[in-house]
């Protein structure tokens, strides 16, 4: 099935407007391939980024993770207790502060965050397949790049309300 609109096509369209519905489609997609589970282990987004962050960054506290992921320490104690209550996610006592507790990865999470990733690597291998290296590599540039615009543009907005 096709999804594809004329808009998404008319090379006429301002850049602006191509690329803000290339978003959405792509946004619609991901989600598609997630739910379906498309061939890859299933693990939400949210949970992805924080089982990512713990791997690549170590045990945090909510407080820690939530200024890492730019979000609510409440959506982070929400969105870490079925991490936690599956056993992907174990609480740990913080060495700094022996009442203090922080979050680590647990071998079980180690072992679910590997098949995830190594699943959505090969999905997007066979995505870009026939695309030649250097524009596999552009757009992984590309792409990041545009990550931290976003990123940038949250943090200022964020900002310009809490003066």
């Amino acid at each position: 099935m096709t999804t594809t609109s004329p808009q998404a096509t008319d090379r006429t369209e301002p850049v602006h407007t191509q690329l803000q519905y290339q978003l959405a489609l792509f946004a619609r997609r991901m989600e598609q391939v997630r739910t379906s589970g498309g061939g890859v282990a299933a693990l939400d987004r949210a949970a992805y980024l924080l089982l990512d962050r713990l791997d690549r960054h170590g045990p945090a506290n909510i407080k820690a993770l939530a200024d890492a992921l730019g979000v609510d320490s409440s959506t982070v104690t929400r969105q870490m207790a079925p991490l936690v209550a599956s056993g992907l996610v174990g609480r740990v006592q913080d060495p700094a502060d022996r009442r203090a507790v922080r979050l680590a990865l647990t071998p079980h999470g180690c072992g679910q965050l590997a098949e995830v990733r190594d699943g959505r690597a090969e999905l997007a291998r066979r995505l870009v397949a026939d695309w030649p290296p250097e524009e596999q590599h552009a757009f992984c540039s590309l792409l990041a790049r545009f990550n931290l615009a976003m990123e940038s543009y949250s943090a200022d907005q964020q900002g310009g309300q809490n003066p």
